[in-house]
């Protein structure tokens, strides 16, 4: 754990595989960067759970950290983050003629006066520069790592409406044992276009090794994005749905990532050069293209040894790979948004509503969102889960998410009007009718029939149904008109207060008349 910052559960579930295949604490704790003491703690925790660690894996982040903490997450000691930092800088000065680690240390007081005694200053170092290991030659055992990398030249193709040139990032791949290769051009070097390359490559070797080496977590990213997350839990969480664990290479050290930094040099001459002179109009036969290359280069043979790249994969390495997962990983973000008045979250990137129950109105919920979906979560509890949609100002609203009002309102339509109404009498049934049958927009009879509806239940039901009988014998389908014949106490058909129309005669006056 780093100093003053909680674990992510992402990360706990590659401590989980780490020790499954084996990792002591002390190997875990510097390839996650944590303490040891952390990695125990864990550690013991998991231990505790009654669950097997493959089911601890299937979880949801939010129902594991429920399982490992009943309350907020431990935190570091502050100073040991900052001396971290410096005990890169401590060791060259040691060198120096005369400097001391006494000598550090009162440095180091002066300017932090709240800082270590001179017995941890000097053990912190200490630790620091047993850790240097020498250098040593690595044997890399079938199926177990597999490094990637994005080449630092690009390829490019031609733009068929408007004639520009587009580049492309190559992504490289290479098996630690066999030394398979794949590579793929993709647009950028964003999350997306990284995880979908990986994705294929994974694909294209038709299994899983045990571990992925990327050169470093953040190369997958050149561009912060406010709806794209970070790209540390993006690597866990693609990595916990494929099975493997993520040790990414050391930075400023080449030779962890010596086997894919050698082979983009090949894929530079055994792609790039070959294709130099060829002209592309899209990316698919771009890759198409460096695909059939890198197959020719797979199956040449390797310097000094009797078989090629291809060969040794298939005899030594394919059959040790995992399964693949039955389903592609998608990308997972995470957004934390309130939950507003009228009972939806808004999620900014598509512009659209999404409902959560009424009783977390004002609630403040962690969104993850897939391609597909979007999930609500609070107090780390699920609250909803919709199909993502893409329609621009729309809502998505689940019935049982509102209060009786809300969703009465929700439930109005002409034959849910009509099918209430029957239930009453057959007269009030015909007036409804007759409403409906107006050309005129639903919705605009929605609040006559509300009326109708109020009228009903403060009546007595016999003068109603004369009221909706006038109603049908005149033609008037107002509410004013109902509502008048009730109040007036005329519902009596022959009551003179409500006229016909005149018949048709000829004692009428002329404009002659008039003049």
């Amino acid at each position: 754990m780093m100093s003053g910052k909680p674990v992510r559960m992402s990360q706990i579930k590659q401590l989980i595989n780490l020790h499954r295949q084996g990792k002591g604490n002390k190997e875990i704790a510097r390839i996650l960067g944590m303490s040891k003491n952390t990695v125990k703690s864990y550690l013991q925790k998991l231990s505790g759970c009654k669950q097997k660690p493959e089911d601890l894996l299937m979880l949801e982040d939010f129902d594991l950290e429920t399982k490992l903490h009943t309350g907020n997450p431990a935190y570091s000691d502050d100073r040991f983050e900052y001396l971290q930092k410096h005990l890169d800088y401590y060791l060259q000065e040691l060198k120096r003629t005369g400097v001391t680690r006494k000598l550090l240390w009162e440095e180091y007081r002066h300017d932090h006066s709240d800082g270590y005694g001179l017995t941890q200053f000097c053990f912190h170092i200490g630790q620091h520069l047993a850790a240097r290991n020498p250098s040593m030659v690595l044997h890399h055992n079938p199926g177990e790592k597999l490094f990637v990398d994005f080449a630092g030249k690009k390829l490019s193709y031609i733009d068929r409406e408007s004639g520009e040139v587009l580049e492309c990032q190559v992504f490289v791949a290479c098996l630690s044992y066999s030394d398979y290769s794949f590579a793929m051009a993709v647009r950028t070097q964003n999350t997306g276009d990284f995880l979908y390359a990986l994705s294929r490559c994974l694909e294209s070797l038709g299994g899983v090794p045990k571990v992925l080496v990327p050169d470093n977590l953040k190369s997958a990213i050149t561009k912060a994005n406010q709806y794209e997350p970070g790209v540390n839990q993006v690597m866990e969480d693609f990595a916990n749905h494929y099975g493997m664990a993520v040790i990414p290479a050391r930075a400023r050290k080449p030779k962890d990532k010596a086997l894919v930094e050698n082979q983009v040099r090949l894929i530079y001459s055994r792609v790039y050069a070959k294709l130099r002179n060829e002209k592309f109009f899209d990316l698919d036969s771009l890759n198409r293209a460096i695909s059939q290359k890198v197959n020719d280069h797979n199956q040449t043979r390797m310097q000094q040894k009797p078989y090629s790249r291809q060969e040794c994969f298939l005899a030594s390495e394919k059959s040790l790979l995992s399964p693949l997962p039955v389903e592609r990983f998608e990308l997972k973000h995470y957004r934390q948004l309130k939950v507003a008045k009228n009972n939806h979250i808004y999620l900014g990137q598509d512009k659209h509503y999404y409902s959560v129950p009424y009783i977390h109105i004002g609630s403040t919920a962690i969104v993850i969102y897939t391609r597909t979906m979007v999930c609500i979560y609070i107090e780390r509890q699920q609250v909803a889960v919709h199909q993502r949609s893409y329609k621009t100002g729309g809502y998505s609203t689940q019935k049982d998410h509102l209060c009786s009002h809300h969703r009465h309102y929700l439930d109005r339509s002409p034959d849910y009007y009509i099918e209430k109404a029957k239930l009453k009498s057959g007269v009030f049934h015909r007036l409804i009718e007759e409403v409906f049958a107006q050309n005129r927009h639903p919705e605009q009879l929605y609040r006559t029939c509300d009326g109708y509806f109020n009228l009903h239940r403060n009546t007595d039901p016999e003068k109603f149904n004369k009221a909706c009988m006038l109603a049908l014998e005149y033609k008037k389908y107002n509410y004013h008109f109902l509502s008048n014949v009730i109040k007036n106490n005329t519902d009596d058909p022959d009551q003179s207060l409500l006229k016909k129309n005149l018949p048709t005669h000829g004692n009428i006056r002329g404009r002659r008349y008039f003049e």
